[in-house]
């Protein structure tokens, strides 16, 4: 078997997608069109061309305008239901989905709207998942606890709670209030942190906001005692590293330091972040950084083996999973 044959066969998590981030330009124009939005760009080839980002910012803004078509349940349903069957062709097995209701309900959308629509799709998709509530941490601290108010009714469907948007200027610090109550509540915690923020943005995910693991986190090799710290502790990265080339967070995905984390003991997962703005899902991204990086099967493999460790599986389950994982 060829490495790039092993990469789509091998069982794998996706632990790092926004669902947003999903909606492809096709699906976008179909519903814009059913419910009367006029999208800036007249076409999907003109859309796509607009995806030439400078950094996180440049496409935050384009994001947030693809988001506004969203306005019904069915919506929702439709933009999730398309990822996981996608997701579902590259073998991901299991995902855990990150959403982001100030996004929709900052636009008078209900957030039971959104959820029901999500939700919906995840009990009727192809494959095992799990829903992360990120807060938009470029808005108030307070507008965020509304936020986890709101989510109080559905927290059966919810298992963490995550950070996103922009990060230059907006530390976890901000959040810990949040995070506090949301861990009083039964929810696990993520951050996104580390990707334009600073390695000391890691540090206060970790110490603050107490999280199980780091969203993106590639600048902590800015801080070697980071980094010993990550691998002893076995907190995992959530690693997209076609999304990292493509904000200039990298110059090229040559320059990405994939390997050199898996290298440093560090629990780092491959993941697609925004799929459709980025130009890959998860096979992309694992054929990427394994044609540009030189991986071999063993790094594959451990980076397979590191997505289902990494989840918040139960661990009769995550043992099912990794038994595929040595099989493939």
């Amino acid at each position: 078997m060829s490495l790039h044959e092993l990469i789509r066969r091998i069982p794998k998590a996706e632990l790092h997608i926004h669902i947003e981030g999903s909606l492809e330009p096709e699906l976008m124009f179909e519903i814009a069109r059913r419910n009367g939005v006029a999208l800036r760009h007249g076409s999907v080839d003109a859309l796509r061309q607009a995806y030439q980002f400078t950094d996180l910012q440049s496409f935050l803004e384009i994001y947030y305008q693809g988001a506004a078509v969203l306005l019904r349940e069915r919506d929702f349903y439709e933009m999730t239901m398309a990822y996981l069957r996608r997701a579902a062709a590259d073998n991901v097995r299991h995902a855990e989905i990150f959403f982001d209701p100030q996004t929709h309900t900052g636009r008078g959308i209900a957030f039971a709207t959104v959820i029901d629509g999500i939700s919906a799709a995840l009990r009727d998709g192809p494959i095992s998942t799990r829903l992360i509530l990120c807060f938009l941490r470029h808005l108030s601290a307070e507008s965020a606890m509304k936020t986890l108010e709101e989510a109080l009714p559905y927290r059966d469907q919810i298992v963490a709670v995550g950070l996103d948007s922009g990060e230059a200027g907006n530390p976890p610090s901000k959040f810990t209030t949040v995070f506090a109550r949301a861990r009083q509540e039964g929810f696990l915690t993520v951050a996104h942190a580390g990707e334009e923020g600073p390695p000391s943005y890691i540090r206060e995910a970790l110490t603050l906001l107490r999280v199980s693991r780091i969203d993106h986190g590639v600048r902590c090799l800015e801080d070697p005692p980071l980094v010993e710290d990550l691998a002893a502790r076995r907190i995992p990265l959530t690693v997209c590293p076609l999304s990292n080339v493509k904000l200039r967070v990298f110059r090229s995905m040559q320059d990405h330091p994939l390997r050199t984390l898996l290298q440093g003991g560090i629990v780092a997962t491959v993941n697609s972040d925004d799929p459709a703005y980025f130009g890959g899902y998860v096979v992309d991204n694992y054929l990427a950084a394994a044609s540009a990086l030189g991986l071999q099967e063993a790094e594959v493999r451990t980076l397979a083996r590191n997505s289902f460790v990494a989840s918040f599986l139960p661990d009769d389950q995550k043992e099912g999973f990794l038994r595929e994982v040595e099989r493939a």
